[in-house]
């Protein structure tokens, strides 16, 4: 038998056999195909097929795999194939062979986001779990968000659905910056952005109450970089970071490979713990504490102005720098429809930096943010970045200038908040008729923070059999201790599959 293949699912098809060798999250469908016509070999596409899925905890450590005959007969190709494929995934420690007994997924070491080991020392938050109990991670999520999954298969993922954006805004932006001076689009751009942007975005915080002259911002490659180029220039290893509890999972692994210590403060519904706060601040004295204020990711709560000035105060009376992340604030219609206080407005900059950014709202794929801050530290930001980037898209930040200056963003602001709204009420209505507690359903917002009353790293691997991407309580938190949490998101819940899988589950857990 030759080593080419009929188009066929990687692993055999459910049958009782197979499913006697074979853990079940091995028979999910969409697995990748093996195919003649690949520039890769047979065994190639063997070996990183199962590789994947054992990345992605759909093949769970014990799993065992199907025989080589069984492999092979399945998929039409030669022993000789499987043999090597497996004998590949062993020498990586993929796999295990047990003889007299076939091939197991191997229990393997916690290991660095690069590949490198951590010491016993290393913030559990940072390392990529993968052991017997599958236990899920930061890296575990993030990996699976940047794959090609619909939106609404991904309840827990972090964007709206491409269907709720406006392609056409973009693609006219993009049509008419390309009928301009082409010279001007082949340059790099300036290190502190697009000043036509900078102009608009004072505009844009002067609304929000925060006095900031362009020379005060600077443009990154989406609130990600901002807070990366933030923490890079004020962190050494063993500073302390205080973060919301629960909080942005991204970032607990990113302070930490920059050797900060990453410390939670619980967030309760009107923003910190303030009692708790000024324990940790006396204990730990940090140099900087990030903070949403208005829809806080994972709750959509927006902090209370008494609650903004006593943050501030405690900054200022342990010496700390506040990082105000405001990506969610178009989601918020505004202080003259809801109270929504910012630090930044109450501090003008002098002690808060203010993060901002489009990708939640105009693309994710623009890569659009910025840093709000003092003349002397932008200065010192712009430098830093220029030594990790050059400068950013001018291009991206040329199309997002021209959708703000020319109106066409407030009113796209405006649709996302009046569906959003009519969303939420729906998707509130049907988890509570599943059992599941919404608690005070935030006004304004895309997530919920569902209490579940079950252990959500078990559903969220229960629903990734499934093809569902669910955001367990456990990776929004430092800690990373099991929660009965889950973070959703209104927008990517329309999918009836999603709703079929979490009734059979809270029913069987009835």
């Amino acid at each position: 038998m030759t080593n080419t293949v009929k188009r066929s699912s990687l692993l055999p098809s459910p049958s009782p056999a197979a499913n006697a060798v074979s853990n079940e999250g091995a028979l999910v469908p969409g697995w990748p195909l093996l195919s003649r016509e690949s520039g890769d070999s047979l065994v190639e596409q063997i070996v990183r097929g199962i590789r994947s899925r054992i990345d992605d905890k759909l093949l769970r450590t014990g799993a065992r795999m199907p025989s080589i005959r069984q492999f092979a007969e399945t998929h039409e190709v030669s022993r000789f194939t499987v043999v090597e494929a497996y004998d590949r995934l062993v020498a990586q420690g993929f796999l295990e062979s047990r003889r007299g007994s076939g091939f197991y997924v191997r229990e393997r070491s916690p290991v660095g986001p690069m590949g490198g080991n951590f010491s016993a020392a290393a913030p559990r938050a940072a390392a990529v779990q993968e052991d017997a109990e599958g236990a899920l991670d930061v890296v575990w999520l993030v990996r699976n968000m940047f794959r090609q999954m619909p939106p609404q298969k991904m309840p827990g993922g972090g964007l709206l659905p491409a269907d709720w954006l406006d392609g056409e805004l973009i693609a006219n932006a993009l049509r008419a910056i390309s009928r301009e001076n082409q010279s001007l689009l082949l340059g790099y751009g300036t290190p502190q952005g697009f000043l036509p942007l900078r102009q608009q975005l004072q505009l844009k915080l002067a609304e929000h109450e925060i006095a900031a002259a362009p020379e005060q911002i600077v443009m990154t490659a989406g609130v990600t970089q901002a807070l990366d180029t933030v923490a890079r220039h004020f962190l050494r290893p063993g500073d302390v970071i205080f973060v919301d509890d629960p909080a942005w999972f991204l970032m607990f692994g990113s302070f930490a490979a920059l050797g900060a210590k990453v410390v939670g403060i619980p967030r309760l519904a009107d923003g910190p713990d303030i009692a708790k706060l000024s324990e940790l601040a006396a204990l730990h004295k940090p140099k900087l504490y990030v903070i949403n204020s208005v829809l806080h990711n994972p709750t959509s709560t927006s902090m209370s102005a008494a609650k903004a000035f006593q943050v501030l105060r405690i900054a200022e009376e342990h010496d700390f720098t506040i990082i105000e992340d405001d990506i969610y604030c178009d989601m918020h219609p505004g202080s003259a429809v809801q109270p929504a206080t910012r630090i930044a407005a109450l501090d003008q900059l002098h002690r808060v930096i203010y993060l901002g950014g489009f990708s939640k709202t105009l693309s994710a794929n623009l890569r659009v943010g910025f840093i709000a801050t003092s003349t002397e530290l932008a200065r010192h930001l712009a430098d830093r970045k220029m030594l990790s980037t050059l400068t950013t898209s001018e291009i991206g930040e040329r199309v997002a200038y021209k959708i703000l200056s020319e109106g066409h963003y407030r009113k796209h602001a405006e649709r996302l908040r009046a569906r959003l709204n009519s969303t939420r009420d729906k998707v509130v209505r049907q988890l509570e008729k599943l059992g599941m507690d919404v608690g005070e359903p935030p006004p304004c917002g895309m997530f919920l923070w569902v209490e579940t009353h079950c252990d959500t790293n078990v559903l969220t691997e229960k629903a990734m059999e499934q093809g569902f991407l669910l955001a367990p309580g456990s990776l929004f938190s430092p800690s990373q201790l099991p929660s009965t949490r889950m973070r959703i998101n209104v927008a990517s819940m329309a999918d009836p599959g999603i709703w079929r899988f979490l009734e059979e589950h809270m029913r069987k857990r009835g």
